[in-house]
């Protein structure tokens, strides 16, 4: 009889197998939630993986450090994190490592956390036949909550920037696309590279977000950040709200610079980290923050329906194949 493996389960699936041995509701973010008498934790845990996240030809471990930072703190703002902490951190490294490539690494983490707030509060370190990171983050709940389920029927979807960078940063590191065939601009080329090695968690949308709902009654919304793609981030909050997301083509935001055509509709839908958020609001809250913050576009809206997304104006018959990201 064959035994299921990782890999044929997949990343979300051993997520909801796994959550049964956890409180309700547990895993329906990236963040835990902790409660307590004075303040409400959020904890997040991030690994970064060599050879599956990262290598030495593609990103440098300045970068790596950075980057680590960012997207444990990204997972944080999109629950409605109001003060970062810190984080700890967990290392393991082979026995050839270089010390310079380690404190190189920590020079990164030293940059990030200087910037966005929080401190180094601790850690492990170990070794293993790959290097590996793995940072757990920890912030102050808002009394805003941002969450995945909280999407309803009615409210209008919005994204607070555009996608598809990082992944083309990742490709051209990869030297896996041809520049001068594709007549890509030099300033596509620099904005794809930076999104890809030193994202930016959008803390300051964050506290616009939260300076809006002073006009609203609501004290929790929907929302992610779209780690894991645009597609598969929109998807998420359908599943999680139990809700039809419905996307308008011709409302998503893009770059000037960013070429036509199918293949850069897949880097847009399905690239990942880009760690912009997506936002279910009702209309008039909707229409507040966009006036507060011009960045943020309105793309669509949550409909009573299977939980699905459906991509209404898109230009080419045949629908977008779903290669969202699986760590497996």
């Amino acid at each position: 009889m064959h035994k299921e493996i990782i890999k044929d389960i997949g990343e979300k699936e051993l997520i909801r197998r796994i959550a049964k041995y956890m409180p309700a509701n547990q895993t329906s973010d990236d963040c835990a939630f902790v409660e307590s008498k004075k303040e409400d934790l959020l904890i997040n845990t991030d690994l970064m993986v060599e050879n599956t996240h990262f290598n030495q030809k593609v990103i440098s471990p300045r970068d790596i450090g950075w980057k680590s930072v960012a997207t444990n703190y990204s997972d944080l703002i999109s629950s409605g994190c109001i003060e970062f902490v810190g984080i700890n951190i967990g290392l393991v490294l082979t026995s050839d490592t270089e010390w310079e490539w380690v404190q190189e690494l920590y020079e990164g983490f030293y940059e990030a956390l200087k910037k966005f707030g929080g401190a180094i509060l601790g850690g492990d370190c170990s070794r293993g036949e790959n290097k590996m990171i793995s940072i757990t983050a920890i912030g102050l709940q808002g009394k805003l909550k941002l969450r995945r389920n909280a999407c309803e029927p009615g409210e209008i979807l919005l994204t607070t920037g555009i996608h598809g960078l990082s992944k083309l940063g990742l490709l051209l590191k990869k030297n896996q696309l041809n520049i001068e065939e594709l007549n890509l601009s030099e300033k596509l080329i620099n904005l794809s590279i930076d999104a890809f090695r030193r994202p930016t968690p959008k803390s300051k949308i964050l506290k616009t977000i939260i300076q809006s709902s002073e006009f609203f009654i609501k004290k929790e919304i929907g929302c992610t950040d779209s780690s894991d793609g645009f597609y598969q981030a929109i998807l998420d909050l359908s599943k999680e709200s139990k809700c039809k997301a419905v996307i308008d083509y011709q409302k998503i935001p893009k770059s000037d610079l960013w070429p036509n055509g199918e293949r850069w509709d897949q880097f847009y839908f399905f690239g990942g980290e880009d760690y912009e958020l997506l936002i279910s609001l009702p209309r008039d809250w909707a229409k507040k923050l966009i006036q507060l913050d011009d960045r943020i576009t309105e793309i669509g809206y949550f409909v009573k329906g299977s939980p699905n997304v459906d991509i209404k104006n898109y230009p080419n018959q045949n629908k977008l194949d779903n290669n969202s990201y699986s760590h497996f």
